[in-house]
């Protein structure tokens, strides 16, 4: 049992160890995200599939809120609809446009953050600040839009120690392992200063529907509360094509560990989180439905 111990503290002290070297040659100074104090509730719309219901159905968890959305989102009437005030880009995916690769779901995305006309705060990670400047602002194809504001954040992961870790989440370092843009999210919404976050579209069922064909290649169907175009679903099937079961059940693992950390982090900061999603696979954070 004391070798169980040991071995465990040890871990933690090479992660926590691993962490500030990470920390060190990645992380930026970035300025602190809060700038006034929150009042009213943050809600943050993940893309999953239950989202549609809350669309279609009864609006009133979105009522009298800040909204957060992310990804794809801009490639929808909603969001046109709801006017966030936030949209989160944490995946490189987003960054990537090129004349020689490019993804017309990206393109889209961009062109529509074009259009916004209310105060939008989009979030993206600090390595792709100038990106993110080019393809917001369209270098000179189209005139600086006043009303879309970019701000930056850290995603280097830390943990070990979680002394640590949650000092260099203090000063925006680090976050969680971030394997999805809702770790990124949740995180950003304590460092925006909100004290009550709440979640909805986050369905995280993705092991109900993983398999592994008769050629051995794992599958996995990723719905979101949008319908996906056909060469996106084909970028993700390609993207899967290079792992294996055992891959992608560590990811898994991975993303929701770091739900439990964000938790213990939120109480450290008298930050309440709760899950509005119906059937939520997320284990971390009290239920409200």
């Amino acid at each position: 049992m004391n070798i169980e111990k040991t071995a465990a503290s040890l871990s933690r002290l090479t992660g926590s160890a691993a962490s500030l070297l990470k920390v060190a040659l990645r992380s930026r100074r970035v300025p602190a995200l809060k700038t006034e104090v929150r009042v009213r509730p943050l809600t943050v719309m993940g893309n999953g599939p239950s989202l549609r219901g809350v669309l279609e159905g009864d609006r009133a968890v979105l009522r009298d809120c800040d909204l957060m959305a992310v990804n794809f989102a801009p490639n929808t009437s909603a969001f046109f609809e709801l006017k966030p005030q936030y949209l989160v880009l944490a995946d490189p995916h987003f960054f990537n446009v090129s004349a020689e690769n490019s993804d017309s779901n990206v393109v889209r995305l961009w062109e529509n953050l074009h259009r916004v006309n209310w105060p939008l705060q989009l979030l993206v990670p600090v390595r792709f600040t100038s990106v993110a400047r080019v393809l917001a602002y369209g270098a000179g194809q189209h005139k600086e839009n006043d009303k879309l504001q970019i701000k930056t954040f850290n995603t280097t992961p830390a943990e070990g120690v979680r002394s640590v870790s949650h000092w260099l989440f203090d000063r925006g370092l680090a976050m969680p392992r971030p394997r999805n843009v809702l770790i990124a999210s949740l995180m950003l919404g304590i460092w925006l200063g909100y004290k009550d976050i709440r979640i909805v579209g986050a369905d995280h069922t993705w092991s109900q529907s993983l398999w592994v064909d008769e050629m051995n290649r794992v599958v996995s169907v990723q719905p979101h509360f949008y319908e996906d175009k056909k060469d996106e679903l084909d970028r993700v099937a390609a993207e899967y094509a290079g792992y294996h079961l055992h891959d992608i059940l560590r990811s898994l693992t991975v993303a929701f560990e770091s739900y439990h950390h964000i938790a213990a982090y939120a109480v450290r900061h008298g930050v309440k989180i709760t899950n509005l999603t119906p059937g939520s696979m997320i284990d971390a954070f009290p239920r409200s439905l």
